[in-house]
């Protein structure tokens, strides 16, 4: 009889037990049916987009990873690293589950203020008198201005298509040869100068189809190619092509990503992808006197949404210490892009030695930006020459082995 009463017992508690399960099982089921029944109810703005989980998955970075493998693992925390301290979970869950990063009230006030995601960058590198109050800003046209429908007349022209002589040819000991080491393309290349446009004193009406950045290549081709650094000037009209192809604005990168990969295809021996554009702040902003002579600041923009674009960073940053050292002021400094609804690789994943430089703002002249193009191309083949010298002794050594 006592072992009957125990055996039910047991039976009674295994019953209590698996009700428990089905009830927990039946639960769950009912919620999940219920969150995604409304999550598909929601009006199309008020959904989760791919790009807020990407948004959010974007916060997970190596160090984050690294720490939440080591809550697991203890081992992997005894590892030798400058980490300071381990992220608070909460500040974590607050922080991905809202997009508001405390420790940058950026992430409050872009959601509110009307065009504030233009200051949605990291600033790496800073050059002198830069801060997050005048990041360079990428204006787009109006449309018909986009179409080439109608343009400002064009004025100041005389001596326009003089070389600069402010900086005298060097004599170049090393040269590529007939090699082109260098590819120069201008993916909005209609953006101008209002010194130029008669008539025209908005900055977001500073385009033009002759007038525009692609004059600057040539000045940047001919002081590279003096340094014995052979050049490669692309100008083709990549606003005009997506015009033909009935393509916006935004699809710029898109279409002159595809010149990038048909050079890398063409001309094996390119190495080097400068992407030249103009900013849209005033004079004040983007220009700055050198021993008594005027130039345009340059600014280093790498797309973070680019996962190399450490190795895009390190290439640009190497060129502002250079600018620093020679050009005191030119440089405006290293920017990382991450905009939320924009491209932020510019064709950078092609290279890592792949950048986007902002040749003055909307206000500088030819002579201005001519002379920052000598200074870019002084700095750019001491760097080039001792890069290549690097490459040689490892060859060498190599060799050896």
């Amino acid at each position: 009889m006592k072992n009957t009463r125990k055996s039910g017992t047991f039976l009674s508690v295994q019953g209590t037990s698996l009700l428990k399960i089905i009830a927990a099982l039946s639960l769950f089921m009912i919620l999940v049916f219920s969150i995604s029944g409304l999550l598909t109810s929601l009006k199309p703005q008020y959904r989760i987009m791919s790009s807020s989980v990407n948004q959010a998955a974007m916060n997970v970075n190596g160090e984050l990873l690294y720490q939440l493998m080591g809550w697991e693992n203890h081992h992997f925390l005894k590892a030798e690293h400058n980490w300071a301290t381990a992220p608070k979970l909460t500040s974590l869950v607050f922080k991905l589950s809202s997009n508001i990063n405390l420790d940058d009230p950026r992430s409050l006030l872009g959601r509110e203020l009307p065009g504030f995601f233009q200051f949605d960058g990291k600033i790496l590198v800073a050059g002198e008198g830069t801060n997050y109050t005048n990041m360079p800003i990428e204006s787009s046209p109006p449309i018909d201005i986009m179409k080439a429908e109608r343009e400002a007349a064009l004025q100041n022209l005389e001596g326009l298509d003089k070389p600069s002589g402010d900086n005298p040819s060097p004599t170049p000991g090393q040269t590529t040869g007939d090699r082109k080491v260098v590819y120069v393309y201008f993916t909005h290349n209609r953006e101008s100068y209002l010194p130029y446009l008669k008539g025209v004193t908005n900055p977001d009406l500073a385009y033009h189809s002759q007038i525009n950045v692609t004059k600057i290549g040539d000045q940047l081709q001919t002081s590279l190619e003096d340094r014995g650094i052979g050049t490669f000037i692309d100008k083709t009209d990549v606003q005009g092509n997506l015009n033909k192809k009935g393509l916006k604005y935004p699809k710029s990168y898109q279409e002159s990503g595809l010149l990038v990969q048909e050079a890398m295809t063409s001309n094996r021996d390119l190495q080097y992808f400068i992407d030249i554009h103009r900013d849209a702040l005033r004079k004040d902003k983007t220009t700055v006197d050198i021993n008594g002579k005027s130039y345009a600041r340059l600014d280093f923009i790498i797309g973070g949404k680019n996962p190399n674009h450490e190795k895009n960073a390190k290439f640009a940053t190497e060129l502002h210490e250079l600018l620093e050292k020679k050009y005191k002021g030119l440089s405006r400094g290293v920017m990382v892009k991450n905009y939320a609804n924009s491209n932020s690789i510019y064709n950078q994943n092609l290279s890592e030695n792949a950048i986007l430089i902002e040749f003055g703002g909307v206000d500088n002249t030819f002579e201005e930006l001519n002379r920052s193009a000598d200074a870019l191309a002084d700095v750019f083949s001491e760097y080039y020459w001792q890069a290549e010298k690097v490459n040689q002794d490892v060859d060498q050594s190599t060799d050896k082995q």
